[in-house]
């Protein structure tokens, strides 16, 4: 059995896809690669995402295990998101999907 976000999968497949389905998932993964980054940076990397979709997204994932969320207090308050280990296994199989796509 594999779970994502409270939903359980008999299929490993079928966990990943509903893992990287949306139209901002990849993208928010993928410019969280090469770092941490803080939210405004992060909407700035994604023209066109509101900051409601980006941190319902942010919060998918943190609570998933493949994101971390690290608090600064300072003033204004600043937050810093980046891949934990989970999150970066899931951009080597991500990068080596992308690889077979050339192939294809």
């Amino acid at each position: 059995m594999y779970t994502f976000d409270q939903k359980t999968y008999d299929c490993p497949f079928d966990c990943f896809i509903s893992i990287i389905k949306g139209k901002w998932r990849t993208s928010l993964l993928l410019a969280l690669a090469d770092g941490p980054l803080f939210f405004a940076q992060l909407q700035r990397q994604m023209p066109g995402i509101s900051a409601k979709v980006l941190a319902e997204n942010l919060h998918v994932f943190e609570r998933n295990g493949l994101v971390r969320r690290q608090v600064y207090d300072r003033v204004p308050p600043a937050v810093e998101y980046g891949l934990t280990d989970r999150g970066n296994k899931l951009i080597s199989i991500m990068e080596s999907i992308n690889g077979w796509m050339d192939d294809v």
